[in-house]
């Protein structure tokens, strides 16, 4: 059995006294992929957003590699847990090789352990390698969404957090994103990836949890969850 990342029980959490998620449970191994389903407005983001410490936990537990998760969020980058937020979250005016040394001063590496990290992002990401000197904006939004990723990758993460890689993103170029996401569970990180595009992402998953107004309504193996299964944790949603 994989080593266990990431342990959330019984979560709550939201904005103010304004309660989003109630009570959501999943978990994270190394080396494997947990999909984290559900419609718009059903806590998705707001789950990751207490995972990353960007909000306060009101209830139930949080824990990476067996510890309590209380510390604020650049001391949970330091730990190994990156977050790529919705929306190809990327420095725009600056290179594609800029973007990715920014990634990597968290770590407080040395000029050449920079230059080794950024030559791993290029041959997962040929594309950026190819294009390294244009600023970020120059990238169609499927480059650019490799981007966010490749920067959270310079963190030297163990486990990886997307919320919604594929937001906006043609069919060709999802598939594309997904199958660089599965390459990356062979390096042993686990990953959190939280998707609108149910079927390819279950695909690509170990684990699958489906959370509907602030609940998980359904939790377990990708290999064992049916479409009828997601169907009915989305309350007859067609998926």
């Amino acid at each position: 059995m994989s080593e266990v990342l990431l342990e959330v029980a019984g979560l709550k959490t939201g904005y103010g006294d304004l309660t989003v998620v109630r009570d959501v449970s999943l978990t994270v191994r190394s080396g494997e992929i947990t999909v984290l389903l559900g419609r718009n407005g059903a806590g998705k983001t707001t789950t990751l957003r207490a995972i990353t410490g960007l909000n306060k936990v009101s209830g139930g537990s949080v824990a990476f590699l067996g510890e309590a998760l209380t510390d604020a969020p650049h001391k949970r980058v330091a730990k190994g847990i990156s977050y790529v937020q919705e929306g190809k979250k990327v420095f725009r005016e600056l290179t594609i090789e800029q973007n990715l040394l920014l990634g990597g001063f968290s770590r407080k590496m040395s000029k050449r352990a920079l230059a080794d990290s950024v030559s791993e992002i290029y041959q997962l990401f040929p594309i950026l390698g190819s294009k390294r000197a244009l600023p970020a904006a120059s990238m169609s939004g499927g480059q650019q969404q490799m981007l966010a990723i490749g920067q959270a990758l310079m963190a030297k993460p163990k486990l990886l957090i997307l919320d919604e890689p594929s937001q906006g993103l043609a069919p060709v170029i999802v598939k594309e994103v997904m199958e660089r996401i599965h390459e990356l569970k062979d390096t042993g990180l686990g990953i959190l990836l939280v998707e609108q595009a149910v079927q390819e992402s279950v695909a690509i998953a170990d684990e699958v949890s489906v959370i509907e107004m602030g609940r998980t309504t359904l939790h377990g193996s990708a290999s064992d969850i049916t479409i009828e299964d997601l169907q009915n944790a989305y309350f007859g949603a067609k998926v």
